[in-house]
């Protein structure tokens, strides 16, 4: 039987307040929720540190890592974790003891752990955080409500990869760079992987005008859902930035091609119909050769190769001659000539269906936007 126990939210002035949580309203939680209670994904549990592992910094709302100390008090949502790096880890039955699972702010009980790392920190929940009626709070209540957009959808670019730390993030993140310099303004989404600050920062930081990820729709990870809230988040993602009237927005879907979530959206009919080019992220030739195949076979319309393999001069030349595409690296996607390769590429899908029923507009747009760019330069209007 859950116990409810009056809550008022300044008792939570000195508790750390992950990334995750960002989005909520302090003033909605006035009740504490303990006993046989089963948490859901989303839900906000305030827990108690007991023991540093792995995880021995808490990244705050603001993106500030705040050093975790045992004894500590923190705010945090429960969810599904699927790192191959870290962990794999799910939503416990109940309020046992249990982890943090990433350094964004997810709780959840490790069952499987790279060898390579730390065990996790282990949390006690104190509670679920509730409402004025003790119904448990979830980051859903705060998330984005969007319609789809009546804009026409601008230039947009996927970044996929082989494998988590495959060097998606940078990559889009330069790319957002080169095409800022261009003269675009850019707007950019992560649509799929674990609450966090880190790849939202670094786009901002390479200059885009607006990024979101699947948290500001209300989810805390995306791992285990079902596929209609994949298309959910990407759709009401892509609405939001649309209605923004930024001139390309990049997408990064997070882990690697044969991970589900990423697997089931990226075939998507909803995914496809959206995207006009594809810079798939890989760590080395083997992994590019792969993925670059899988692409085809699935219809995406790949356009190039970036990613960790490009910090290595030999595996760039390894795989300009496997897969007969262009290899950027960094000052590659950095530079405004990103702008007219990418208007040079010729991307082909291999999806009869997808053929029909989406024309690829990335040519086009290019051009239009590079006689807008050329014109800005005349007449001394872009510095």
């Amino acid at each position: 039987m859950d116990m409810i126990y009056n809550f008022n939210s300044a008792q939570l002035i000195h508790a750390k307040s992950a990334y995750t949580t960002r989005r909520i309203s302090f003033s909605a939680i006035q009740s504490l929720i303990t006993g046989f209670c089963q948490p859901l994904s989303g839900d906000l549990v305030l827990a108690r540190v007991d023991e540093i592992g792995q995880h021995k910094r808490l990244e705050l709302a603001d993106g500030r890592k705040a050093k975790l100390f045992p004894g500590d008090e923190v705010i945090l949502c429960y969810g599904h974790r699927y790192a191959p790096d870290q962990f794999e880890a799910e939503v416990p039955p109940d309020l046992r003891s249990c982890h943090l699972v990433a350094a964004g702010g997810l709780a959840g009980q490790v069952i499987k752990q790279n060898l390579t790392i730390d065990p996790p920190t282990t949390l006690t929940p104190l509670g679920l955080l509730g409402d004025s009626d003790g119904k448990p709070l979830n980051i859903k209540k705060w998330g984005l409500n969007v319609e789809s957009s009546a804009r026409k959808r601008p230039l947009t670019i996927a970044v996929i990869g082989s494998s988590m730390n495959s060097g998606k993030t940078t990559t889009a993140a330069y790319l957002i760079r080169g095409l800022v310099k261009a003269g675009l303004t850019v707007g950019a989404a992560k649509v799929t992987g674990t609450g966090a600050g880190n790849d939202p920062w670094f786009m901002k930081d390479a200059g885009a005008s607006i990024v979101v990820d699947f948290t500001d729709v209300g989810f805390a990870s995306t791992y285990k859902l079902p596929v209609e809230d994949l298309h959910l988040i990407f759709e009401q993602l892509m609405g939001h930035i649309i209605d923004t009237n930024v001139d390309a927005i990049i997408v990064e879907v997070a882990d690697g091609i044969y991970q589900d979530e990423t697997s089931y959206l990226i075939e998507s009919y909803e995914f496809l119909k959206s995207i006009d080019g594809v810079i798939f992220a890989a760590g080395d030739a083997v992994g590019a050769v792969g993925g670059v195949t899988w692409l085809k076979q699935h219809g995406l319309p790949i356009i190039g190769i970036g990613g960790l393999l490009t910090t290595s001069p030999l595996a760039i030349d390894e795989t300009r001659k496997s897969v007969h595409l262009p290899v950027w690296d960094l000052d590659d996607l950095s530079h405004p000539s990103i702008l007219s390769l990418i208007q040079s590429s010729n991307p082909i899908r291999s999806s009869e269906q997808i053929q029909q029923s989406h024309q690829p507009i990335l040519p086009q747009y290019c051009q239009a936007i590079s006689k807008i760019y050329n014109s800005k330069a005349v007449n001394g209007k872009n510095s």
